[in-house]
């Protein structure tokens, strides 16, 4: 009995710390959703969009074949934590999600079309992951800069919610700040054909949302 008290008592301890903690980084999350958007300006006529949706990887690869857009750059958003890696996000615990920076001519493709793609390019219910990915890093998230885009990314989700008969997962955030990931990151998919992970996850998942948006691929892919 000596001995199973002081157990208890730590394990009531660290109970109470996890409880504390999470409810913490609750706060944190919760403080940012109601922050002031930051609206990025236009860069020589391109502007830049911001989305969570698994692994970025995937959506990387799925967004550069888009018609319009010029670039993708891999990183983490979402988060109350500063510089984060892919080994910290990937603690669950600075509250970033793996994105990607979308960067795109608005007089060739709008917003609201590269909302259909993420949405196109998912399983719309899952939540806290995708496919075999699963945790708060791997989260959707759509973030907006504006009252425009946050009114639009809201019918969206509520006319696709309506159309499936189920919640639509995608969390809707002001947007903060965007960090790039490590460059080993960048282009992955491209670079690195016979990894496993993209042969059998992230190229079937990019061909399943290509046979659905055909019109608006690029002649390359």
């Amino acid at each position: 009995m000596k001995k199973i008290l002081p157990l208890l008592f730590i394990t009531f301890l660290l109970s109470c710390q996890n409880k504390a903690q999470n409810k913490t980084l609750t706060d944190k999350q919760n403080k940012l959703k109601m922050a002031t958007p930051v609206t990025v300006p236009s860069d020589n006529g391109m502007e830049r969009a911001y989305f969570a949706s698994g692994c970025f990887w995937c959506v990387e690869a799925i967004y550069e074949s888009v018609t319009g857009v010029s670039e993708v750059i891999s990183g983490y958003a979402g988060g109350h934590t500063a510089n984060p890696t892919y080994e910290s996000s990937n603690t669950g615990r600075t509250g970033h999600a793996e994105a990607v920076e979308v960067i795109y001519n608005p007089t060739i493709v709008s917003f609201e079309t590269l909302l259909e793609v993420y949405f196109a390019s998912q399983n719309p219910t899952q939540v806290n992951g995708q496919g075999p990915d699963n945790g708060s890093q791997y989260r959707s998230i759509i973030f907006y800069q504006n009252s425009i885009q946050k009114e639009l990314i809201q019918r969206k989700k509520e006319a696709l919610s309506k159309q499936l008969g189920k919640s639509v997962a995608a969390e809707v955030y002001p947007f903060q700040k965007f960090w790039k990931a490590e460059a080993y990151h960048q282009n992955y998919e491209k670079l690195n054909p016979n990894n496993g992970y993209i042969k059998n996850v992230s190229v079937p998942r990019l061909k399943k949302f290509q046979a659905k948006m055909t019109a608006i691929l690029k002649k390359n892919h």
